[in-house]
């Protein structure tokens, strides 16, 4: 069975810090890109960072450059998401996703290219 798991969410004060993981199972993750994405109340689900299938690159949405930072373990199959001095603006629904792409050094921030979608982790910033 096809499966991403996400850990790691929580509330956390304004100006702290998560780091939320992601662990596919029942494949490998070496032939895909993945992105994280963010849905929060009455708004759409928005790209907030992705990773090539090589690692090599990396997207972020401008809201989140310079504090969020996307890795990924191939050996445990797991992409990261290190989120520092986090605002309230957010706190969403946190989910991973992939695709299988041909293209090492590519990845996309827009949602219809992923294929598996994790089933979210709630992230609230709030004092």
């Amino acid at each position: 069975q096809l499966q991403l798991v996400e850990s790691g969410g929580g509330l956390v004060q304004p100006g702290g810090s998560l780091r939320l993981s992601c662990e596919a199972s029942g494949f490998t993750l070496d032939n895909h890109a993945i992105g994280w994405f963010r849905q929060a109340p009455g708004k759409e689900r928005e790209g907030v960072s992705c990773i090539s299938r090589s690692g090599g690159t990396t997207n972020y949405a401008d809201s989140v450059k310079g504090r969020f930072t996307i890795s990924r373990v191939n050996a445990k199959n797991t992409v990261n998401l290190q989120m520092n001095s986090l605002k309230p603006e957010d706190t969403a629904v946190y989910y991973c996703a992939t695709y299988f792409t041909a293209f090492p050094a590519m990845c996309a921030m827009t949602p219809y290219m992923y294929q598996y979608w994790g089933q979210g982790t709630q992230v609230t910033v709030s004092s």
